[in-house]
C-alpha cells in the first residue's frame, strides 16, 4: 500500500470519526435543550392543544400536581400490559416535561405485601389478577392536596382515550368544587314518591329516579329547574333538557340567555316520547300510547337548525328486532333503530369507544348552522332511510316495511354545536300575555329589554339529541333483583352516551377538545408468525400439562366426596393420607412446570423482541457501514486500476 492510499484510508477512518463525535454531541445537546420532534404519522407523541391549555392553568393558578404511577414492571408481566405500561409512562413525561415542574411523576412497582401496594390501595387504584394469587398493576392517582382523582386500571382498550383520562383526572383535581348541573324537564326523571291513596285502590307504587340521574349525581351536584322558569341559575354550568314539551317562549329565553352567558346546554328532543305518557287519561286505552313531541323551536332556528318533530326517523339497515310479548317471535322496526359503529362519529372523544347505540322512535335534525357556529355530527343515519308519520309509527311495522321508499340520504340523530351564539331574542325577553285593553289603550307589542345579552362574549357548546327515552331504564339496562342486592346490566351504549356529554360539559371546556389519540400498535404479519411459531412451541407441553392438573384436581376431588359419604369427617384412613399427600405433591409438580413453561413462552417472545429491536436499532446503521466499506472498496479498485 503506497502513501497516498494510506493517506486516504487514514482520511476515511477520520471522517467516520469525526461524525460518530458530532452525531454524539449533537444527540447530548439535544437531550440538555429538551427538544422533541414527533415523526410518527398520527402524532403519537404531541399534545392536543385541549391538553396544553390545561397544563397552562396549573401555572395561572400557582398550582402544583402529583402523579402516581403504579406499574408492574416485571418479566412475568404479559407483553400487551408492559408495552403499554411504557406507552403510559411516555404520555406522563410528556406532560412533565410541558408543565415546567408543575407536574411531579412518581413511578411505583407494587410488590405483594409491600408499602406500594399498601400505597396503591389507598389510592384507589386497583391490582388485576392474571394467574391464580397473581395481581398487574397499571393505574395512577393524580393529586392536588386536599383533592385526589385515582383511575384503578388503565385498559389498553382504551388506548385511543389514554390521554383524556389522565388530563380528565388533572381537571377534576384543579377544581375542588364539583359542578352543578340542572335538569328542566316534565318527565319524572327524579322518581315518584309513593303515594298511599293509590296504593289502596291497587294501582303502582312509586318510582326510583331513573338510573343515569342515579349516576350523574354521584360526581355532581343536580338541580332540578322547573320547566317555567324565566331564568336559568347562575351556579349551574350544564343545563339538561330532557323533553322540553310545550315549553314556553319564557323558559326558552332563560335558556337562550343561559348559553350566551357561558353555559352548556344538552337537549334530549323527541319526536314521539314512549315515557310521556298523557296524565289521568278519560279513556284507559289511551294510557298506553306515546305521549307528544318536544322541541325548542324558537333557538333551533336562531341557530340555523331544522328538527323533524312530527316525523319519526326509519332506518332499514338499523332496524330493531322487538318481541311481540305473548304471541312470541319478533318483529322488525326500522323506526327503533340500533345505531352500530358505522353511524357513530369514530374521530371524537366523546363517541370513539361507544359500539351501539339505540334511539326508539326519535327524529333527525337538518339544516346549515348560523354563521360563527360549527356543526360536529355525532350520530346518524345511513342512506336507507326515511320519515315516517308519527301516527303511522305507532302501529305495525309492516305497513312501513312495505311501503318504504329510501330518502337516498343519511340523517344527522345527534350533533353537538360549538361558536359564539346569537340570541334568539332579538327584541327581549318575551312579553307576558296581558288582559284586553280598552279602546284608546294602547298594547305593548314587546317588553323591556332588561339588559337581555344579544351575542355571547365567548365560543359555548351545545349538544342536540334527537330523542329522549334512550335514556330511560327500560331502553338501557336490564335490573335483575339477586337476593336483595339490585344488579344492573348494560345492554347498550346509550347511557355511556350521556353520560360521556355531562361528564365533558361539565369539566374543563378545554376537554371537548382533546382529541383521541391513535393506537400505538401498528401489527406486522411477519412478527406475528413468529410469535404463533414460538408460542406453537410451547403449546403441546403446555396442553398436556393443564390435563394432568385437571386430572389430579378431578381425583382429589373424587377422594373428598368419597370421604364425606364415608361420614368420615375427621378422621382418615393411613392409605386415604397418603392418597391425597400424594396427589396434592402432583398438582404441586404440574403447576410448578405449568409455570415454568409459561416463562419459558415469555421469554421465546421477550426474545424475539429484543432481536426485533437489536435489528431496528443497529440494522440501518450497519447496513450504512456495509455501503460506505463498498464504496470505498470500489473506488479503491477503481484508482488502482488507473
Amino acid at each position: 500500500m503506497n502513501k497516498k492510499q494510506t493517506e486516504k484510508l487514514l482520511f476515511s477512518v477520520a471522517g467516520v470519526l469525526i461524525m460518530a463525535v458530532i452525531v454524539v454531541a449533537a444527540n447530548v445537546i439535544l437531550g440538555f435543550a429538551k427538544t422533541r420532534i414527533d415523526l410518527t404519522a398520527e402524532r403519537l407523541f404531541t399534545l392536543s392543544d385541549g391538553t396544553k391549555k390545561i397544563l397552562d392553568q396549573l401555572a395561572a393558578q400557582n398550582q402544583y400536581a402529583e402523579i402516581r404511577f403504579y406499574f408492574s414492571n416485571e418479566r412475568d408481566v404479559h407483553p400487551v400490559i408492559k408495552n403499554y405500561g411504557q406507552r403510559v409512562e411516555d404520555l406522563l413525561n410528556e406532560l412533565r416535561v410541558y408543565s415546567r415542574g408543575r407536574i411531579d411523576i412518581k413511578k411505583l412497582n407494587p410488590q405483594p405485601d409491600s408499602d406500594e401496594q399498601d400505597a396503591a390501595r389507598l389510592d384507589g387504584v386497583e391490582g388485576q389478577p392474571i394467574q391464580a394469587g397473581e395481581e398487574v398493576y397499571l393505574g395512577l392517582a393524580v393529586s392536588i392536596a386536599p383533592e385526589k382523582v385515582a383511575i384503578p386500571f388503565l385498559d389498553p382498550q382504551r388506548e385511543t382515550l389514554l390521554e383524556y383520562d389522565i388530563v380528565r383526572a388533572l381537571s377534576q383535581v384543579m377544581s375542588s368544587k364539583k359542578a352543578t348541573i340542572g335538569v328542566m324537564t316534565p318527565l319524572p326523571v327524579f322518581g315518584q314518591e309513593m303515594n298511599p291513596m293509590m296504593m289502596r285502590m291497587g294501582q303502582q307504587q312509586g318510582q326510583e329516579p331513573w338510573l343515569f340521574i342515579q349516576e350523574v349525581k354521584k360526581d355532581f351536584e343536580v338541580k332540578q329547574v322547573p320547566m317555567d322558569s324565566e331564568t336559568i341559575d347562575p351556579e349551574i354550568k350544564v343545563l339538561l333538557v330532557i323533553h322540553p314539551k310545550e315549553i314556553t317562549d319564557k323558559a326558552q329565553f332563560a335558556i337562550d340567555q343561559f348559553v350566551l352567558r357561558g353555559g352548556k346546554l344538552i337537549a334530549f328532543l323527541d319526536a314521539m316520547s314512549l315515557v310521556d305518557k298523557p296524565a289521568n287519561p278519560q279513556n284507559p286505552m289511551m294510557a298506553n300510547l306515546p305521549g307528544g313531541p318536544s322541541s325548542l323551536d324558537k333557538l333551533l332556528k336562531a341557530w340555523g337548525i331544522t328538527f323533524e318533530n312530527t316525523k319519526v326517523i326509519a332506518d332499514m339497515t338499523y332496524s330493531t328486532m322487538l318481541s311481540r310479548g305473548a304471541r312470541g317471535g319478533g318483529e322488525k322496526v326500522p323506526t327503533f333503530l340500533t345505531v352500530n359503529e358505522t353511524g357513530i362519529e369514530k374521530n371524537d372523544i366523546l363517541t370513539s369507544q361507544l359500539k351501539k347505540v339505540m334511539i326508539p322512535f326519535g327524529g333527525a335534525f337538518s339544516g346549515t348552522p348560523a354563521p360563527g357556529l360549527k356543526q360536529t355530527i355525532l350520530l346518524q343515519t345511513t342512506a336507507d332511510s326515511q320519515f315516517v308519520d308519527g301516527m303511522q309509527a305507532q302501529f305495525s311495522s309492516k305497513d312501513i316495511i312495505e311501503k318504504f321508499q329510501s330518502s337516498g340520504s343519511k340523517h344527522t340523530l345527534a350533533m353537538r354545536l360549538e361558536g359564539k351564539f346569537k340570541t334568539a331574542f332579538p327584541d327581549g325577553k318575551p312579553a307576558a300575555a296581558a288582559p284586553d285593553k280598552k279602546d284608546g289603550e294602547k298594547k305593548d307589542e314587546k317588553a323591556a329589554d332588561s339588559g337581555a345579552l344579544k351575542e355571547a362574549k365567548s365560543d359555548g357548546v351545545v349538544i342536540l339529541v334527537g330523542d329522549s327515552d334512550f335514556i330511560y331504564d327500560q331502553f338501557a339496562v336490564q335490573v335483575q333483583n339477586f337476593f336483595g342486592q339490585k344488579l344492573v346490566q348494560y345492554f347498550n351504549d346509550n347511557l355511556s352516551f350521556a353520560q360521556n356529554m355531562v361528564e365533558q360539559m361539565a369539566g374543563d371546556s378545554n376537554l371537548i377538545r382533546v382529541r383521541s389519540r391513535a393506537v400505538s400498535s401498528r401489527p406486522f404479519t411477519v412478527v406475528q408468525e413468529m410469535e404463533t411459531r414460538a408460542q406453537a412451541k410451547h403449546r403441546e407441553a403446555l396442553q398436556k400439562l393443564e390435563q394432568g392438573l385437571q386430572e389430579t384436581q378431578a381425583k382429589l376431588n373424587e377422594l373428598q366426596q368419597h370421604k364425606k359419604e364415608s361420614g368420615q369427617r375427621f378422621v382418615l384412613s393411613p392409605e386415604q393420607q397418603a392418597e391425597i399427600a400424594k396427589f396434592r405433591k402432583q398438582e404441586s409438580e404440574a403447576k410448578g412446570k405449568l409455570k415454568g413453561v409459561r416463562k419459558d413462552l415469555r421469554k421465546d417472545i421477550e426474545s424475539l423482541e429484543g432481536f426485533l429491536k437489536g435489528v431496528n436499532i443497529a440494522g440501518m446503521p450497519l447496513l450504512v457501514t456495509l455501503a460506505g466499506l463498498g464504496l470505498w472498496f470500489v473506488r479503491k479498485n477503481r484508482s488502482g486500476a488507473k
